[in-house]
């Protein structure tokens, strides 16, 4: 019988999403959206731009848009790159080139992925436990290093001190900030501060459940967003892209996304306390809309909430962790119900 060979099994490692755990139907924990649709406010402002598609967006409304983004963040409209996603950014950084890039791990796959595929040589700076930035051991001559924050699996809020110590001549860091607006404050963002030598990726995706739409957008150095830029199709958003990116960059969106920040924050200490009252081992502090928790067996745990078609995010396809972890998604009172019962029917 053929097998995979290791490059295989590596890539659908680092492709592996927490939709592949969450069947329709299924209360789900696996993947880090907040809510099953866009608020009836976002959803009206998109249905609004429906009879505008039969037209393509004008360069002046893109313009418009980034000049939102600007203003949300206190930066020039020349600092903005708007994004199809998050993900879209991350698959731009092959074209700075590197000639090493460094990951911090464990975290989101998706950029290490990218760079690979692009046959960019990649190290891996992988923590260990609590997975502060202090433990890390990044290259000197690595000239692109990436980092999430807050980190996807580990909920780790790094300071801004010891991101802006990974700067060096020549080298360009990468924050991935996918879930910072889920901090209430955003205290340890850099998307407020300009850089000549920092870019930060930001989505829309979680916080506003857009995930069917794909909005985000970069923040960085001109100079730098041009190269990331560099031979995009025309119209690389469409229409309701940049409605959703202008509507939720204005002020009552962002206390509103504040507002969520909040009550996500109580929800995961409650949450924490009743897994941690179960036995089940949290990694804390922790400061995004998710949990990282290790178990004895966490595949036998996962199937066994699969069968009560709970769904949760398998943790061992992050670099550095293994068939122990599992991550969380931040849920509310009534969710955390259902799983700790199952949890708890399951023998644990």
């Amino acid at each position: 019988m053929a097998t995979a060979d290791t490059g295989e099994v590596e890539r659908a490692a680092l492709r592996h999403h927490g939709d592949v755990e969450a069947r329709p139907g299924m209360l789900d924990f696996a993947v880090n959206v907040q809510g099953t649709a866009p608020p009836d406010w976002l959803r009206q402002r998109l249905a609004d731009r429906l009879s505008d598609l039969g037209r393509y967006p004008s360069e002046s409304e893109a313009a418009a848009v980034r000049a939102k983004v600007a203003a949300r963040h206190g930066r020039t409209a020349a600092e903005v790159l708007l994004l199809a996603g998050a993900a879209e950014g991350f698959a731009m950084l092959p074209r700075l080139a590197p000639r090493l890039a460094a990951v911090i791990h464990p975290s989101f796959t998706e950029p290490e992925l990218a760079l690979r595929e692009a046959n960019v040589p990649v190290t891996r700076v992988v923590l260990e436990s609590p997975y502060e930035l202090a433990g890390a051991h990044v290259p000197e001559n690595a000239d692109l290093v990436v980092l999430g924050n807050p980190t996807n699996p580990t909920s780790v809020l790094h300071p801004r001190p010891a991101i802006e110590a990974l700067r060096r001549p020549g080298r360009i860091v990468v924050v991935d900030e996918a879930f910072a607006d889920a901090v209430p404050g955003e205290p340890e963002s850099l998307a407020g501060q300009s850089y000549p030598d920092v870019v930060v990726v930001r989505s829309l995706t979680k916080t506003w459940a857009l995930a069917g739409l794909r909005c985000g957008y970069l923040l960085g150095p001109p100079a730098i967003l041009a190269r990331l830029n560099h031979g995009r199709a025309h119209w690389a958003l469409g229409t309701l892209q940049l409605e959703a990116i202008a509507a939720t960059s204005e002020p009552t969106a962002i206390t509103e996304a504040a507002a969520g920040a909040t009550r996500i924050a109580a929800d995961r200490a409650a949450m924490s306390a009743r897994l941690r009252g179960l036995g089940i081992e949290v990694h804390e502090p922790a400061a995004g809309p998710f949990l990282l928790v290790r178990v004895g067996d966490a595949d036998l745990l996962r199937k066994q909430l699969a069968d009560k078609d709970i769904a949760v995010r398998r943790g061992d396809t992050f670099p550095g962790l293994d068939h122990r972890f599992l991550r969380l998604a931040v849920r509310g009172p009534d969710a955390v119900d259902h799983l700790i019962a199952a949890i708890g029917d399951a023998g644990w």
